[in-house]
Order: structure tokens, then C-alpha cells, then sequence
């Protein structure tokens, strides 16, 4: 499982700045969350082979009147629960300041690998500068400079070393067998599901040891069926922050992801698909995890004829264009449909794992080019000679053509669509790779 590093700090001294230098790029998975002041960031950094999740926080400031403010303290202190490495980041031009001291000491009181970062580290003399933050006491500093990206490569040694070998990230006890995450915004009836789907007094739960503090592996082995549960419904361990806000549910569903094949996403029936569902589920198409989405409580809607339908119409116009995914109707607390979500559950997961002959790929795939042909650009014109499955947890095809810079986005789906209609991939996303003959 990828670890998670948050970067933390108060106001104005560069964090976002940094988040954006770790990852590469400017962009928020997530989408605003009712109630706080800014968009909260997640997204994968890479460095010397090793993948780990970045959390970027808003400044924290102590006792604080401001409502925004006591918002955002309670957001840092749930990433630092959450988080295995954080990085305390500081400003080297202004030095030690009262609230870096505050800080500080809430910091001595986690039980972490903490790193300071000076940041604003642009010259020789800043390093000198830097040398004053060894007072918290919390062993290195590197110092940085977020905008020019001066020591970010040493911060980023740190980090993969925090990290420890790469055998240690391996879940324990990984059999081979079918992982599904249940996944969801808070109330939508995470843990009436798990419960249904477990049954509180039947003797089929054992817990596998060494796994993460924040979700809960459940061995399911129980009607001709087995399989492992990642079960983030509420928080085992109650940390100082309250749980009414859905952005502390999203780290949590970032984490589960990555260790699933499968999720299932629940999503209230009265409220249907909103911005943090569809977060999640871009979320869950990026890591190539197959997908179910579970409409829950779908006793309390009224219905007529069509009801089912045009729910079902709505939501994939909703989540296009990764579309063609499994949606069932359920109620948790009365067990409907709940059967049903875990036979689609082991399709998908069979579907995530198809591999197709290179004589049949090439058969179906050369026929639709030859029925649609890749537009020209300025002049040039593509031509598709072959394709091959490359192997891979998850359905990857290539396909080798005179000119991959100029196939359009356009023309990709109307490949992947190909894909899909000829062949069963109902859940799983699909991903296409264009290169040089």
C-alpha cells in the first residue's frame, strides 16, 4: 500500500507550493467540500520507483476564533492522524515564529516520522538561516525552495528512506484473494452494508494482522464465496476532529482504493450522484481498480414504473465517459440486492483480468479501424498495423501505428467503445497505449 505524507504548517509558508512541485502538476482530485475555506489536495508523487500518496493542508493556526480557521485546525490534525511521514514545512526568511512554536509542540506529542522542510531557502546565507529550526528538536531540516525546486531531490531521498523497504508496504497475508473496498461519503450506509454483508453472528470474520490503523480486513469465506473486505466504515481509532465534514472521508477512500481490486461505492438513493462521488470514482478509474456503484436505501424512494430506469439513465450521463460500470439498487438494512452486488463483484473482478488472444485482438480491433479510419492531421495520415494486450493487473492494450502523437482523444474512445462492445469489460477501466511501429 502506498504510504501517505502530508504537508503541514501554518499559514503562508508554501505548502501548496511544494504539493504541487512533489506531484508535477497543478490538480485536486477532489472537488470543494461544504464547509471548508479551500480545496483539499491529494495526488501521487513518484521517486526512484516508489509511488506515495501526498496530502497537501491548509495553514494551521491555534485557538483561533475564526470559524475558517477552526475548520481547517480540524482538517490538519485529521491528515497527521492519517498520515505515516509528515512534513512540518517552515519559512527560512522569516524565521522561528510563535505559531511554528505552537505548532511544534502539538507536533511532540505525535508519535511520527516528522521532517522539516525550510522552505524559502534561495541562497547560501538562507542555509545558515535554516540551521535555527533544529531547535524543535525533531531531527533534519532540509531546506528548500518550493518555487525553483532547489532541494526537493533530497527531500524526496528522505522520504523514500522514511518509507523503509518496499517488501514492508506489502499487505500481509496476501493470498491472491479478491479485495473490494467499500467506499463512500459518510451516512450513506457504510457500515449497515458491511455488517449485512458480514452478518454480526456469524463466526466467518478473521481479522488479518498487519494491515493499516484506519481500515479494518475482513476474511469473507461463506456461501461458496471468498474474499477480503476493506472495510472504512468509521474510524476505529476516534482521533480529536469531528467526522460531519465528507473531505475526512476521502482520504480514507484514497487509501482503500489502493489497496482494493474492487470498490464499491454506495451512494444515498435520496441524495444521488454528487461532486464527491464523481470524485471518487475519477479517483477510482486513475488507479484502475474495478468499479460497482450501489444506489443504498433504495426502500425510502418512491417509485413508479420508470423509476429504476431513469435512475439508471442519470447516473451514467453523470459519470461519463467512464460509464460502463455495474449500478445496483439495494437497501443494506434489509438485505436486498446484497447477494446480487457480490456475484457482480467477482464478474468484475474476472473482467479485470481478461486476457485476449493477439490473433482475436487484432481480428476485431484492425476490422473497426478499417470501418473508421484515424483522422489526418495537417496532412499526415494514421495508419493502425497491430495491436497486443500487454501484460498488466488490469486490461492495457497497444496499438502501433506510423504517428501516436496525432491520435485524438476522440478517436481513442472510439476505440476503447470497440473494446468494450466486442468484448466483456463491464466495470473495469481500460487503458490504450499508441506507439511507434
Amino acid at each position: 500500500m502506498n504510504k501517505l505524507v502530508a504537508i503541514v504548517g501554518r499559514p503562508n509558508v508554501g505548502k501548496s507550493t511544494l504539493f504541487n512541485r512533489l506531484i508535477e502538476k497543478r490538480k485536486a482530485i477532489v472537488d470543494d467540500v461544504s464547509g471548508v475555506t479551500r480545496d483539499r489536495q491529494y495526488d501521487y508523487s513518484d521517486w526512484s520507483g516508489r509511488e506515495f500518496l501526498v496530502v497537501d493542508t491548509g495553514g494551521y493556526v491555534e485557538n483561533s476564533e475564526d470559524i475558517f480557521e477552526i475548520e481547517i485546525k480540524k482538517q490538519v490534525e485529521f491528515a497527521i492522524h492519517e498520515a505515516d511521514i509528515i512534513l512540518f514545512m517552515v519559512d527560512t526568511s522569516v524565521g522561528i515564529t510563535d505559531q511554528d512554536q505552537s505548532f511544534a509542540a502539538y507536533l511532540r506529542k505525535v508519535n511520527k516520522p516528522i521532517v522539516i522542510v525550510a522552505n524559502k531557502t534561495d541562497n547560501h546565507a538562507r542555509i545558515n538561516d535554516s540551521f535555527e529550526f533544529y531547535k524543535f528538536g525533531f531531527g533534519e531540516v532540509i531546506p528548500v525552495s518550493s518555487i525553483n525546486g532547489s532541494g526537493t531531490g533530497e527531500l524526496l531521498d528522505k522520504i523514500v528512506e522514511l518509507m523503509g523497504e518496499q517488501s514492508e508496504e506489502k499487505m500481509e497475508a496476501d493470498s491472491g484473494l479478491m479485495r473490494i473496498a467499500v467506499i463512500g461519503k459518510p451516512n450513506v450506509g457504510k457500515s449497515t452494508f458491511v455488517n449485512a454483508l458480514l452478518g454480526r453472528d456469524r463466526n466467518i470474520v478473521s481479522k488479518i494482522p498487519g494491515t493499516t490503523r484506519d481500515s479494518i480486513h475482513s476474511e469473507y469465506n461463506q456461501f461458496g464465496k471468498q474474499f477480503i473486505l476493506i472495510d472504512t466504515a468509521g474510524l476505529r481509532k476516534k482521533s480529536a476532529v469531528h467526522e460531519d465534514i465528507e473531505y475526512y472521508s476521502v482520504i480514507r477512500a484514497v487509501k482503500a482504493i489502493d489497496e482494493s481490486d474492487i470498490c464499491f461505492l454506495l451512494i444515498d438513493a435520496r441524495e444521488g450522484i454528487q461532486g464527491q462521488d464523481q470524485s471518487i470514482i475519477s479517483l477510482v478509474e486513475r488507479r484502475n481498480k474495478g468499479l460497482i456503484i450501489l444506489i443504498n436505501k433504495w426502500d425510502l424512494v418512491e417509485k413508479d414504473t420508470n423509476t429504476a430506469i431513469d435512475y439508471d439513465a442519470k447516473f451514467r450521463q453523470k459519470i461519463a465517459p467512464f460509464n460502463d460500470v455495474p449500478i445496483i439498487t439495494i437497501s443494506a438494512l434489509n438485505k436486498l440486492r446484497i447477494m446480487k452486488a457480490l456475484d457482480q463483484a467477482f464478474e468484475v473482478f474476472e473482467n479485470r483480468k481478461r486476457k485476449i488472444s493477439t490473433s482475436e485482438l487484432n481480428r476485431v480491433m484492425l476490422e473497426a479501424v478499417n470501418e473508421f479510419h484515424p483522422p489526418a492531421v495537417k496532412g499526415k495520415f494514421v495508419r493502425i498495423k497491430y495491436v497486443t494486450q500487454i501484460g498488466a493487473s488490469f486490461p492495457f492494450f497497444a496499438f502501433f501505428c506510423n504517428h501516436p502523437q496525432y491520435i485524438k482523444d476522440s478517436y481513442k474512445r472510439y476505440l476503447e467503445n470497440k473494446l468494450r462492445d466486442k468484448f466483456n469489460f463491464l466495470g473495469t477501466p481500460v487503458r490504450l497505449s499508441f506507439r511507434k511501429k
